[in-house]
This record gives C-alpha cells, sequence and structure tokens, in this order.
C-alpha cells in the first residue's frame, strides 16, 4: 500500500473507532443487503487496489448506498435480528429525522 493510501486508510480506522459508533445511524447500503457497511468496503478496496483505483468503485458504492437509504427511509425498517441464542433490535433511521 502506498503512503497515500496508508494515510486514508488510518483516516477510515480513526472514523470507525470514533465518530461511527456516536453517529447515531448505520450504512444504508450493509442494513438493506447484509454486508459491511461503506467505511469497511473501502478499507478493503484500498488493501487490494490502492488509492487511485478505488475512487471510482466507492463512488459507485456511495451512490448504491445514497439509493439504499432511500429506501429505508420509506420502508422504515425495524426488527429483531437473532444472532445465536440472543435477539438483538436493529433499526435504520435517517439522520434527517
Amino acid at each position: 500500500m502506498s503512503p497515500a493510501a496508508r494515510a486514508v486508510d488510518r483516516a477510515i480506522a480513526t472514523y470507525q473507532r470514533r465518530i461511527s459508533p456516536r453517529k447515531g445511524w448505520h450504512c444504508a447500503h450493509g442494513v438493506l443487503y447484509g454486508d459491511d457497511g461503506c467505511s469497511s468496503a473501502a478499507r478493503t478496496l484500498l488493501a487490494r487496489h490502492g488509492l487511485v483505483r478505488t475512487a471510482l468503485p466507492m463512488a459507485a458504492r456511495f451512490l448504491a448506498c445514497y439509493q439504499a437509504a432511500r429506501m429505508l427511509a420509506l420502508a422504515d425498517v425495524q426488527g429483531v435480528c437473532c444472532c445465536g441464542p440472543i435477539p438483538i433490535p436493529f433499526g435504520w433511521r435517517s439522520p434527517r429525522r
């Protein structure tokens, strides 16, 4: 990984540790499709392809995340996920509410 890609990766890791847990909502793409959030996807792409080749796939991912957020806002998704024996309530709320 190039020095610039490492710097971006560290910035994303800092965001994941310090900001993301406090912001009050989850990545819409991750919630809708049951996969990693956009920040995790960005770190994976950075590690595999480097900084320059990550820009276009992440732009597409952010567009897909925006579309997922619009779909979830219309559906007002809430429920309970059972991961093993422990039911875990979940929800997705728009930051504009």
